[in-house]
């Protein structure tokens, strides 16, 4: 029984190492996941509403209307990071998987900025300005962003 029990511990041991490495890749988003699930669901209500003129962001995601690179790009990340992203971490709980929704919402956040400026700028030339669902979806990225950021922050 002696010669046996050596060969347990190091099972045991091994198995030990294996679950230590799982959890390192985990993450645990507690509380900030609400904040996050709001956020989703404020950013998915705004695609609804106008993003300049009378142009709703869904349009411009789908490219019915063309309103430049700027917010055509800021939907598509937001979507991407915000929506599809943050489902995706908040399933998985992986810790790169938080990581990535942390560094794209920031990303986001630049080019929904951007977005905003292109259209304030488009006002001084006759054209339509920032509407309320574009203002909305960039505070709801920003809330994104710094959740994302607090959650992958956490590990370990």
């Amino acid at each position: 029984m002696n010669e046996r029990l050596p060969d347990d511990l190091g099972a045991l041991e091994a198995e030990l190492a294996e679950a230590e490495r799982r959890m390192v890749r985990r993450i645990d988003p507690g509380a900030t996941a609400l904040p996050v699930a709001i956020a989703v669901l404020v950013l998915l209500g705004s695609l609804m509403l106008p993003w300049t003129g009378g142009v709703a962001g869904w349009e411009i995601l789908a490219g019915v209307a063309n309103f430049g690179l700027l917010p055509r790009l800021f939907t598509a990340t937001a979507v991407l990071f915000g929506v599809l992203g943050s489902a995706v971490a908040l399933a998985g709980r992986r810790w790169a998987a938080a990581w990535t929704c942390a560094v794209g919402c920031g990303f986001s956040v630049v080019n929904g900025v951007w977005a905003i400026w292109s259209r304030q700028v488009n006002v001084l030339n006759g054209g339509t300005g920032p509407g309320v669902g574009l203002v909305l979806a960039v505070v709801a990225m920003v809330v994104l962003a710094a959740s994302w950021v607090k959650i992958a922050g956490r590990r370990g």
